[in-house]
């Protein structure tokens, strides 16, 4: 097995970093990696605080830094202890430059500015941390998006994860025993998804959920034929509504999210077929 220390050093809050590097090594199997953060490194003084790391764990060192004096001290420190260093944005950065006729700002965390954007954001958050699980209905219509699905489907995580995209997202569990209040059904403005998965699938993942609270893993939670009934349900109420369907089966939370947002920009931009997408999950 191959193994590796990864050093990211970032001057802000090493999220940019963190996503490069985690998308980096999806590429790579069987691959045993360290990772060392060290974000908000801003001043010379910070930087000598974390050569001894580098020196006594030896591997890769990816950055993100803008200030030259800090950048270049980073440099020299790797130089002398042998070790690469890749800056992990300069190459983006200079592109940009090339197109656009103008030479980049190198000011620290200027991406996560609190602009308008990121306003945006936290009321997204709030709203939907607030409108999770069928609470608060009586304001769905504020929603951009609202996800419907049977009991562990993801549709939590993809609120959450959609929120941080600056969307504001409700979601409602879909029981047979317990139908959704009338209100669901009558919303205007949100783009109301159904969630959908393969019945063996999740039966997997609930039975494991039981198993982890210490619960009983012999009821109607996790039987078969119950829950292939509440998946019918559900996908009939779906294409009885018109609503898009994404089936998580096979995805990620990040890839539901993704093609959450494609039907929603669909249906802003007036693109056919968003609707039509309630009898045949994406």
């Amino acid at each position: 097995m191959l193994r590796l220390h990864l050093h990211l050093v970032s001057d802000s809050t090493g999220e940019t970093l963190e996503m490069i590097a985690k998308a980096a090594l999806a590429q790579f199997e069987d691959a045993d990696v360290t990772r060392h953060f060290w974000p908000m490194v801003r001043s010379r003084q910070h930087l000598d605080r974390i050569v001894p790391d580098l020196a006594a764990n030896p591997g890769l060192v990816l950055f993100t830094l803008v200030n030259a004096e800090t950048r270049a001290r980073l440099e020299e420190h790797c130089r002398q202890l042998g070790l690469p260093a890749v800056p992990a944005l300069d190459a983006v950065t200079e592109a940009l430059e090339s197109q656009l006729g103008q030479e980049a700002r190198g000011r620290p965390g200027r991406q996560h500015t609190m602009d308008e954007a990121y306003f945006k954001r936290v009321e997204a958050i709030q709203f939907t941390i607030a409108h999770d699980d069928g609470i608060g209905w009586e304001n769905w219509e504020q929603a951009d998006i609202v996800l419907a699905g049977v009991s562990r489907t993801s549709k939590t995580p993809t609120s959450i994860y959609l929120a941080n995209r600056g969307f504001k997202t409700a979601n409602i569990p879909i029981v047979v025993e317990s139908p959704p209040p009338d209100a669901l059904f009558r919303l205007r403005r949100p783009l109301v998804i159904g969630l959908t998965t393969a019945p063996d699938r999740l039966v997997q993942i609930r039975r494991n959920r039981l198993l982890s609270l210490h619960e009983d893993t012999e009821t109607a939670y996790v039987d078969d034929d119950r829950v292939r009934d509440e998946l019918k349900y559900a996908r009939r109420m779906f294409a009885d509504n018109g609503w898009p369907v994404i089936d998580v089966t096979r995805r990620s939370i990040e890839e539901t999210a993704a093609a959450a947002i494609r039907l929603y920009n669909q249906r802003s931009s007036g693109e056919d077929g968003a609707g039509d997408q309630g009898i045949k999950p994406i």
